[in-house]
C-alpha cells in the first residue's frame, strides 16, 4: 500500500502557481481547508482562477485571497454571503463567473471523472445561461455544461489514514468528495492522520488513489466562522408566522422537504416526529432536525443550507453536494419551499437578483425550482414601496418558468390550478378588497 506525503500547511500552499486554477473544499467554512488557504494568503502567488461555492467569509478562507488582490477569477454559486466579494465584483476588481450549485457539483463531479460536459434543464432560458449552447432532450430544453478542472485542490476531510484513504463527518463532506477527483494535484487538510489498515473500508469516502499529500491540522472554532455557534437570525411576527403555518398546511406525511432561507424555515417550528416529514438540506443532509439546544455549533453538529447549525434526527443521512443535487434533480425532493420577490400569472419564479446589480447569488434555488415536485412559494405581496409582488409578467431575471404551484403571501393562497393563477384562500387580517388591490396579476377566484 502506497503512503501519501505527510506536509505541512506552508509546503502546500506554495505548490499552487501564479494563474493557477485552485478548487477549494467547503460549505461556507464548513468542511473548509482553512488553514492552508491562510498559508496561501501569505505568499504572493496571484492570478487565480478561485473555484468554491462561495468565497470564504470576509477575510477569512478565499475572502482573504480575495483581500490580497490574489484572485483574477472567483467561479461559484453564492458569492453574496461575502459582503467583501459582492464589492469586488461590483469594482471589477475581479472577474467572477455565477452558476447554480447543483449545476457547479456536478461539473465538479464530471471534471474529476474525465467527462466532458452535460445537458443540464437547470437555468435553461434565464441569464445565467445567456450564450451557452443549449439543446432540446426528451422534450426540454437544457442548456450545456463543461466539467470543471483544476491545477490544485484543497480539500478538508475528518481523518485520514497514511495511505490517503479520507473519512468526513456530518456535512463536511460538501464539495470536498467531487473535488477530491477534479485536480492534478490534491491536498487534504485532516484533523488527524492514522495507520493504515485502522479506516473501515466500508467508511472510506474518498479512496486514496485521489490524494497527493495530506496536511493534519487541528479544527478551532475560529475556523468555522459564523457556522462556529448557534445565532439565530428568525425574524419572527404574526404574519410571518401565519404564512408559515399555512405552508406548513400543505405538506403530508412521508414528503421529503426543502426549507429555503427566511420565511420557509419557520416551517421546521410546525413539524413534529409523528408528522413523519424528512427535511432535506442541499449541502448534503436528509433528516434535519431542530437547532441544538446547548447553542452548540459545527464543531460537534452538522449545518444546513443556511450554515446554521442543526441536529440529525433518527435515520438521518450525509451525502455530499453532487448526490444532494442528484436527488433535487432527479425528482426526489417532493416539495421545496422558497421564498420569492416575484411571481407571475404564468407561475414564472423570480428569486435571486434585482436589476443594476452583479449577478453573485443564485445558489440552489434555479435547481430546486426545476427539480422539486411541488414548489411552494412565500413572499410579501407587497414591496416597501407599495408595489405588488404577484404580478402579470415578472420584470425581474427568472430563476425558473412555469414553476410555481403554490403561493403564499400575508394576505392570501393562491394556487396554479390548470395553469391559471387561482385565489384560492384568504388569511387572516386580509379581505378580498385587499387582496384585488395589491394584486397586479389577473386571476380567477375559488374560495371555499
Amino acid at each position: 500500500m502506497k503512503t501519501v506525503p505527510v506536509i505541512s500547511a506552508e509546503k502546500a500552499a506554495s505548490l499552487v502557481k501564479n494563474g493557477d486554477i485552485l478548487m477549494v473544499g467547503g460549505f461556507g467554512m464548513t468542511g473548509n481547508p482553512v488553514n492552508i488557504v491562510h498559508e496561501l494568503a501569505k505568499t504572493q502567488t496571484k492570478g487565480l482562477t478561485y473555484i468554491a461555492n462561495n468565497v470564504g467569509e470576509p477575510n477569512m478562507g478565499g475572502g482573504r485571497l480575495l483581500n490580497n488582490g490574489q484572485l483574477k477569477k472567483m467561479i461559484g454559486s453564492f458569492f453574496t454571503s461575502n459582503r467583501e466579494a459582492v464589492l469586488a465584483a461590483q469594482e471589477g476588481r475581479v472577474e467572477y463567473e455565477l452558476l447554480p450549485q447543483g449545476t457547479l457539483a456536478e461539473a465538479i463531479r464530471a471534471g474529476g471523472a474525465g467527462i466532458g460536459g452535460f445537458y443540464t434543464p437547470t437555468s435553461a432560458g434565464t441569464l445565467i445561461a445567456k450564450e451557452r449552447e443549449t439543446k432540446v432532450v426528451h422534450g426540454k430544453e437544457q442548456v450545456f455544461i463543461e466539467g470543471i478542472h483544476g491545477n490544485v485542490a484543497f480539500i478538508r476531510a475528518w481523518k485520514a489514514d497514511t495511505a490517503g484513504n479520507l473519512q468526513y463527518r456530518m456535512t463536511e463532506q460538501n464539495f470536498n468528495r467531487a473535488m477530491a477527483t477534479a485536480a492534478d494535484i490534491v491536498v487534504a487538510e485532516v484533523q488527524e492522520i492514522v495507520p493504515v489498515g485502522e479506516l473501515d473500508p466500508n467508511e472510506i469516502h474518498t479512496p486514496g488513489c485521489f490524494v497527493d499529500y495530506l496536511v493534519e491540522r487541528k479544527l478551532t472554532l475560529e475556523d468555522l466562522g459564523i457556522s462556529a455557534s448557534v445565532g439565530s437570525s428568525k425574524v419572527v411576527d404574526e404574519k410571518r408566522m401565519n404564512m408559515a403555518k399555512r405552508a406548513f398546511a400543505e405538506l403530508e406525511k412521508g414528503d421529503v422537504v426543502n426549507l429555503g432561507i427566511g420565511i420557509p424555515t419557520l416551517v421546521a417550528d410546525y413539524i413534529s416526529p409523528q408528522d413523519g416529514i424528512i427535511l432535506h438540506t442541499e449541502n448534503g443532509m436528509l433528516g434535519v432536525g431542530p437547532e441544538p439546544e446547548d447553542g452548540g455549533g459545527a464543531m460537534h453538529y452538522p449545518v444546513n443550507a443556511g450554515k446554521v447549525p442543526v441536529t440529525a434526527l433518527e435515520g438521518s443521512s450525509y451525502f455530499d453536494s453532487a448526490d444532494s443535487f442528484a436527488m433535487i434533480r432527479g425528482g426526489h425532493i417532493d416539495v421545496a419551499i422558497m421564498g420569492g420577490l416575484e411571481v407571475d400569472a404564468q407561475g414564472n419564479l423570480a428569486n435571486w437578483s434585482v436589476p443594476g446589480k452583479p449577478l453573485l447569488g443564485v445558489g440552489g434555488a434555479m435547481d430546486l425550482a426545476s427539480g422539486a415536485k411541488k414548489l411552494i412559494i412565500t413572499l410579501g405581496h407587497t414591496d416597501r414601496d407599495g408595489n405588488s409582488k404577484v404580478v402579470e409578467n415578472c420584470s425581474l431575471p427568472i430563476t425558473d418558468f412555469n414553476c410555481v404551484d403554490v403561493l403564499i403571501t400575508e394576505l392570501a393562497v393562491f394556487k396554479f390550478i390548470k395553469g391559471q393563477l387561482t385565489l384560492t384562500e384568504i388569511l387572516p387580517g386580509s379581505s378580498l378588497e385587499e387582496v384585488c388591490e395589491k394584486t397586479a396579476a389577473k386571476f380567477v377566484e375559488q374560495l371555499a
